[in-house]
């Protein structure tokens, strides 16, 4: 399954590789625009709540929880990729994760009302479900949650209100297009 790994840049774990799978659509955000997520974020996350429901590789939930979240939902439909996900917990002792196979948006539909400090969005570009995505991870945010989401093009600000949203940073580095995004238009 391997075909490669990413490395998780900051915080307990700086420096530990993960496996990425030769999968379709799975492309795990590059290290460039992890740090400049965490440096958005702040770099320490201690007691947060965060959920990855398109984990993939799961940088973003490990990086989360290196950098002392409290709690990370990883998920992703692919076995796959759950069974490297548990490895690399399993590795690094991260009892903090929590790892299940299934569908981002059921995980989103599962997750307790204003229960997450942040959701990482970063399914296949092609997903077509994005609005969805962004409307289920609106409830499950505390009330200063934030949504990081990772596609191929820009969400510019008009697409963005209608669902709900403010764009607070954006990013654009190579392909990809991250923005971090705050409840309230």
């Amino acid at each position: 399954m391997s075909s490669g790994e990413v490395r998780i840049i900051g915080g307990q774990w700086k420096r530990s590789k993960l496996p990425v799978g030769n999968l379709p659509g799975l492309r795990p955000t590059p290290d460039r625009v992890r740090e400049t997520l965490f440096n958005w974020l702040g770099q320490d996350l201690t007691g947060w709540h965060c959920a990855d429901p398109y984990a993939g590789s799961g940088a973003l939930g490990f990086e989360a929880a290196s950098r002392g979240a409290a709690s990370v939902v990883l998920a992703d439909a692919s076995s796959d990729c759950v069974a490297a996900l548990h490895k690399a917990k399993d590795r690094l002792g991260a009892a903090q994760l929590r790892i299940q196979r299934s569908d981002g948006l059921a995980v989103l539909r599962q997750l307790p009302v204003a229960s997450q400090d942040v959701v990482f969005l970063d399914p296949p570009y092609d997903y077509p479900h994005h609005e969805l995505a962004l409307k289920l991870a609106q409830q499950c945010l505390k009330p200063e949650g934030l949504v990081y989401l990772e596609t191929d093009k820009t969400w510019r600000d008009e697409r963005l209100p209608p669902l709900g949203w403010t764009l607070w940073r954006h990013l654009k580095a190579g392909s990809v297009h991250a923005h971090l995004l705050r409840a309230g238009a």
